[in-house]
């Protein structure tokens, strides 16, 4: 945030004529950011989920969902965040195969059993 206002301000001070070329700078430090690398926290922040979560997504254990890559340093696994916006835009389309179809239950029978 601070980054923001200090660059705001360096272009109210800049002439005219160099403010295209501030701003082009500007926009390329934004596309650097989109490819920072993440932490598990940092993705589950953005996922709103928990870190927990964002582990057995890891381990491919969350039904219906690919198994999210990392970057392993030991036991800290770290996310690019291309990675991640690739990985969500894949699973986007898979929703629906993950529901699974519920057999017909015949709500007006009686139970099975002995029930008087």
């Amino acid at each position: 945030m601070a980054n923001a206002i200090a660059i705001a301000i360096a272009i109210a001070f800049v002439p005219h004529s160099r403010r295209d070329e501030l701003r082009s700078c500007t926009q390329e430090l934004d596309t650097h950011r989109t490819s920072d690398i993440l932490t598990v926290a940092e993705v589950a922040t953005e996922l709103r989920c928990s870190k927990a979560h964002v582990y057995n997504a890891i381990k491919g254990k969350v039904a219906g969902v690919s198994k999210l890559p990392v970057i392993s340093m030991g036991r800290r696994k770290l996310i690019r965040r291309s990675t991640l916006e690739a990985w969500k835009k894949t699973n986007e389309g898979e929703r629906h195969s993950a529901i699974i179809e519920a057999p017909e239950v015949n709500a007006v029978g009686r139970m099975g059993g002995k029930h008087a």
